[in-house]
Order: structure tokens, then sequence, then C-alpha cells
């Protein structure tokens, strides 16, 4: 989907001293109904600071293999790394990030952070809109290659508009949903390999208006973690698109810390 960054975007200026090559390049992971334009406002931010920055194609085909994915697109890179993750994203990291010394911070943004054998769709929590029924809640579309009853999920209409994307503009939030991309299901259950938070320090951006991964499970996840967590009041799921400025203060946290 195509994002046209929003107000507020290009004012942030970032505070981290000498950035850039002598730190570490954040790379940053969309997550499902969504691509790499996702993070827009936050490169553009990011950019101006004088960080690198990249943002990865997340496939959204299944964890195992996006996890890869993104562990193969990291050997590109040189120097330390620092992994954003945005909702499924924020799976993807988990694993994708074990193992590999160079990546010395994780960022989960309204993500999920699953442990070991933990599913993505176990941790959107009570009162979660994709708790209802999945007739409701999504169109579904076979794809070649799929197995065993995966189909690709695209979020219905209301459902995007009323719970994804509830606090941007509803023509934007429109335009979204129209261009989303779809997600299979066996990114949302297959079980997690790895809890890469274990041992690398992280962050979480959690937006208390979030209707996706309800704040609860989020302060958990984090908890547990033994994340930094900042709050953001208000927001929806896709925070980082209406308040991209608010997320990348986070994000440069996590830069800064690197060493």
């Amino acid at each position: 989907m195509a994002v046209v960054p929003a107000p507020g975007a290009a004012a942030w200026h970032g505070s981290c001293p000498s950035p850039g090559a002598s730190r570490a390049t954040a790379v940053l992971v969309h997550g499902a109904w969504a691509d790499t334009s996702s993070w827009s406002g936050e490169v553009q931010a990011l950019q101006r600071a004088g960080h690198a920055v990249r943002a990865v194609a997340n496939p959204l085909r299944g964890l195992t293999g996006d996890a890869q994915t993104v562990r193969d697109f990291l050997r590109t890179l040189p120097g330390s790394l620092v992994l954003v993750g945005h909702s499924y994203g924020g799976s993807v990291i988990t694993n994708a990030a074990a193992g590999d010394p160079r990546v010395k911070a994780l960022v989960y943004v309204s993500a999920a952070a699953p442990d070991v054998g933990e599913t993505t769709g176990q941790l959107s929590g009570t009162g979660s809109a994709l708790g209802g029924d999945p007739a409701t809640l999504y169109d579904r579309s076979a794809y070649p290659g799929s197995s065993g009853g995966a189909a690709d999920l695209y979020l219905k209409r209301e459902v995007f508009l009323r719970s994804f994307a509830s606090d941007l503009p509803r023509e934007t939030a429109d335009r979204l949903w129209a261009s989303q991309r779809a997600a299979s299901t066996v990114a949302f259950t297959t079980p997690s390999k790895a809890a890469a938070w274990r041992t690398i320090p992280s962050w979480y951006f959690i937006a208390t208006g979030d209707r996706i991964i309800v704040p609860a499970s989020q302060r958990a996840m984090a908890k547990r973690a033994g994340s930094k967590v900042t709050e953001f009041p208000g927001g929806s799921h896709l925070t980082l698109i209406s308040h991209p400025d608010a997320v990348t203060r986070v994000i440069e946290d996590a830069i800064c810390s690197v060493r």
C-alpha cells in the first residue's frame, strides 16, 4: 500500500550524537495487511536525522520462512543492527534476530513478541477485534502452493476502518484497505522457534487505542521481555502511520543505545 507520510514526520529531528554508520542500521519490518511504505514517516525522519535505515519486505507467508527472509537480508548489511517490527513483524524480528550477535536492540511497535512455542494469533489478547468469527473478519483466497487449508486473508473493509486504522482520516484508511497485502493463515498459526528478546535489549511502543493487539497483551509481553516501554495515548494499530514522529523517538532511543 502506498502511504503519504503524516504531518509532523519531517519535523522530527533526532538528538542522538554522531548518528549513522558509527552506531547501527535500523531495519524496519512491517506486519500483516501492509508493506514497507507503512514505515514511510519513520524512514523520512530517521534519514533526516542522519541514521542508516532500511525497510525490508515481509513475505507474509509463514513465520519460519518470513524470519529467514529477513535473516538473509540482514546478511547484506554491515555493522550493528537494530530490528524494528510492527504487529506480526514483531514475531518475525523475534525469530530473525536469534543467534545474530550484530543485532543490538529490538523495537516492538504495536507488535507481538512471542515466546518459543507461541503463535502470533495467540497474542492479540482478550477483547481484540480479531477475536470474532473469522467469516466476519476476513475475505479468504486460495494461493498457489498452499496446503493443509492455508489461505490468504484480507481484512474486511469495516474491520479495517473501524479497528485497524481507526485514528486515520477515513479517506486514507479506505485507500489503505483497498491496497492491503494479503497475509497467509500460516503467518498467524506457526509457533515461534525463538525468543530473541530474552538476550537482546528491547523497546516497546504501545498505542492505548490499539484494537488489534490490545494494550494489556502488549504490556504483558513487554514486562516479560524487560522492555523499555513507551505508551502513546490513543492512536490505533496504525499509529506508525498516523504519528510516525512518536514512533521514531522510540526507534532512535534504541539506536542511541548502541555503542
